[in-house]
C-alpha cells in the first residue's frame, strides 16, 4: 500500500492548531482509531501505508472537524472521537447543527449544546414532550442536559421551580439515622445535579435559590401526596425505582411543567429479583403521545473514549 495525500488549502494556521489539537492529541486519536501513522505539514495530512478506502474515511473525518475550526471552535479529542464513530458506520457527521443548538450558557457564558446526535435527540425530545425518559449508559449527559434544560427553562421565565429528586437507595428511603437536615441527608445522593447548576448559576446563586425554594431537592420519598404545577422536574438514578414509586413520581405531574426521568438499566442497586419501575414505566407508557422514551447508547458518550470501551466490553458480557 502507498501513502495518501490529504491537502486543506486554505487551512489557515490557527485552523491547524484548532484541528490538531494540543500537543497533536487530536490527530494521535485519529491515528489509533484508524490504525494508520498520519503527519502533518504544509497543510498536507501524509496517511503511511493506506487503502484508498481507509483514505476516504479519514479525509471525512479531517474535512467535518476542519468545518468546526473554521468557525473559530475548538476541536476537542471527543469530537474527533464521535466523528470517527459516525464515520465508520457510514453515518452522517454535522457538527454544525449540534453546535447550533445551543440549550444554555454556564456562569462564564460557555454555550451548551448537545455533543451527540442522540443527546440532540433528548434535548428537542424535551421541547416536545410533557415526559421524557432518557435510558443509557455513565457518560451520555443525561443528568447533566436535563438540569441544564431546567435551569434555562427557569430563566426564561416558562417555570417558576426546578424539582430535583434521587431515590436514596442506598440508605433504604429511610434517611432518619443520617445527621443534619433534609437537605444535608440528601446531599451526598445529588453531586451530579449541584455539579450541573454550579456551572449555569454559580454556588451562591444557585443556594439563594434554594433557600427561596425556587430549587426544590428532595428525595423521591418525600414527592408523595403532591402536585407539582409550574415546574420542571428531574428524577436522576430512576433505574432504582420500584413500580409503585415510579407510579406515584409520574402522578405528581401539575399544570405547565415537564417531567425527565434520567437512568441506567445497568447499574441497578436494588435487591434482587425487585421489579423495576424504570424499565417497567418505559414498557407500558411508552406508546402513549405525550410521553418519548430516548435510549442513548455508547456512541453518545461525551467522556473519556476509555468510557466507551468499558461500556462496550461490558455489555458484550452481559
Amino acid at each position: 500500500m502507498a501513502n495518501k495525500t490529504i491537502t486543506i488549502k486554505d487551512m489557515t494556521g490557527l485552523e491547524a492548531m484548532s484541528l490538531m489539537g494540543i500537543e497533536d492529541r487530536n490527530l494521535k486519536v485519529l491515528e489509533r482509531r484508524f490504525d494508520k501513522e498520519i503527519t502533518f505539514r504544509d497543510n498536507a495530512f501524509i496517511i503511511k501505508d493506506c487503502d484508498d478506502y481507509t483514505a476516504s474515511k479519514i479525509e471525512e473525518v479531517l474535512l467535518t472537524l476542519y468545518e468546526v475550526a473554521r468557525k473559530s471552535q475548538n476541536v476537542t479529542e471527543q469530537d474527533v472521537t464521535y466523528a470517527c464513530r459516525l464515520v465508520s458506520k457510514s453515518e452522517k457527521v454535522s457538527f454544525d447543527y449540534l453546535s447550533s443548538s445551543i440549550i444554555g450558557r454556564t456562569l462564564t457564558g460557555k454555550a451548551i449544546a448537545p455533543k451527540t446526535i442522540g443527546q440532540l435527540d433528548f434535548v428537542e425530545a424535551i421541547n416536545g414532550y410533557s415526559i421524557v425518559f432518557a435510558i443509557g449508559p455513565a457518560g451520555t449527559g443525561k443528568t447533566f442536559l436535563a438540569v441544564i434544560k431546567a435551569v434555562s427553562e427557569l430563566k426564561a421565565g416558562n417555570v417558576k421551580r426546578i424539582v430535583l429528586t434521587r431515590p436514596a437507595v442506598e440508605a433504604g428511603e429511610s434517611l432518619g439515622f443520617l445527621p443534619g437536615d433534609l437537605k444535608e441527608k440528601v446531599d451526598p445522593y445529588l453531586t451530579p445535579l449541584y455539579d450541573a447548576l454550579h456551572d449555569m448559576l454559580g454556588i451562591e446563586q444557585t443556594e439563594k435559590l434554594i433557600e427561596k425554594g425556587t430549587i426544590e431537592i428532595a428525595p423521591l420519598a418525600y414527592m408523595r401526596g403532591r402536585t407539582l404545577d409550574d415546574s420542571f422536574i428531574i428524577l436522576d438514578e430512576a433505574q432504582n425505582t420500584t413500580p409503585s414509586q415510579m407510579k406515584m413520581f409520574l402522578t405528581r405531574l401539575g399544570y405547565n411543567s415537564k417531567m425527565v426521568i434520567t437512568g441506567d438499566i445497568t447499574q441497578i442497586d436494588l435487591k434482587p429479583n425487585t421489579k423495576n419501575g424504570l424499565i417497567d414505566a418505559s414498557e407500558i407508557l411508552g406508546d402513549i403521545e405525550e410521553i418519548r422514551v430516548i435510549h442513548l447508547t455508547s456512541d453518545d458518550v461525551v467522556r473519556h473514549p476509555l468510557v466507551q470501551k468499558i461500556i462496550e466490553k461490558y455489555s458484550s458480557e452481559s
